[in-house]
């Protein structure tokens, strides 16, 4: 990891009062490092930190995200109400499912219209609406 690779990750922790712990780093680093933004599961990024000096366990990475989520430095995406996926794009904007490679990408937003939504129910609000479009290739 470059030394900016670990100052954007460390910068994006502080952002959100998050103590930089070595495990937090590591996986912020991974990331955000780059300065892009990312659509991982808990165990892909659990793989790449097995190719970083500071490998982390499986628990520890979905301990994290979900601490990362909850400080709101990422959103979860989830597919099929059993897939979660973590994006570190924290704007509202819709995605791509690729249905033969399990990947989920962004989707131009400015593309997207919904001009109605239901109603919602009596003693609720719409606290979001998530916008998941699957391709299939032919």
């Amino acid at each position: 990891m470059t030394s900016d690779a670990i100052t954007r990750g460390t910068r994006w922790l502080a952002e959100a009062g998050l103590r930089p712990t070595r495990q937090r780093l590591s996986l912020a680093t991974l990331l955000v490092g780059d300065g892009q933004n990312r659509h991982v599961t808990a165990e892909s990024l659990h793989a790449a930190s097995l190719d970083t000096a500071e490998a982390v366990s499986l628990a520890t990475v979905y301990n994290t995200l979900r601490a990362f989520c909850d400080a709101g430095l990422m959103q979860e995406v989830t597919v099929d109400g059993t897939k979660s996926y973590f994006d570190t794009r924290m704007d509202d904007h819709p995605h791509f499912y690729w249905e033969d490679t399990a990947e989920l990408t962004d989707a131009p937003a400015d593309q997207l219209e919904i001009s109605r939504l239901p109603k919602a129910p009596d003693g609720t609000e719409i606290a979001k609406v998530d916008v998941v479009i699957r391709l299939k290739r032919v």
